[in-house]
């Protein structure tokens, strides 16, 4: 029985030495005398204080209730960006639009969505922007976002829309 197990340990033996013989090792290779170029990082994101940085990173439109024109918590949220970001950017001027859904009088919704231009541009001058920074603008019912006849529609067609018309980074 020893003679089986010494025969099987110096067959294993050689094999696992033939297999070594077999093998070669990788060249070295050669130490770096320098580390290569590193590639310039294009920006990712929008530019600080861009038209595209308010858009992505702070939000240009708040939405409204039906027939409402007072001001939702979410509301608020994007407002309060929305100041702070003006406040960062001192000579960016904003117009701000207040669009209303289909339904209505022209002249109804004319005075509905001054109203929630109004409601936009207070709560802004609020929280620290200055009012002459600010105009407001109606365009009631006539420019809405989407076109179609229905509650999904008219919920967002009911907006207040913050436009930078002056002193954005290009």
């Amino acid at each position: 029985m020893r003679t089986r197990i010494a025969l099987i340990l110096a067959l294993a033996a050689a094999t696992a030495l033939s297999a070594c013989a077999g093998r070669r090792e990788a060249p070295a290779l050669p130490a770096p005398t320098e580390a290569p170029p590193i590639a310039p990082q294009a920006p990712s994101g929008p530019v600080a204080g861009s038209l595209e940085d308010f858009r992505v990173n702070v939000g240009e439109r708040v939405f409204f209730g039906y027939d409402r024109s007072d001001l939702a918590p979410e509301a608020r949220q994007i407002l309060e960006r929305q100041a702070a970001w003006l406040r960062r950017y001192p000579s960016v001027r904003i117009l701000v639009a207040g669009n209303c859904d289909e339904r209505g009088t022209r002249e109804y919704n004319l005075a509905l969505g001054a109203r929630r231009a109004a409601a936009a541009r207070d709560y802004l001058t609020s929280l620290g922007v200055p009012g002459n920074r600010i105009e407001t603008v109606s365009y009631g019912k006539e420019r809405p976002l989407d076109p179609r006849s229905n509650e999904e529609a008219w919920a967002v067609n009911r907006n207040a829309h913050s436009q930078i018309v002056s002193g954005a980074v290009s």
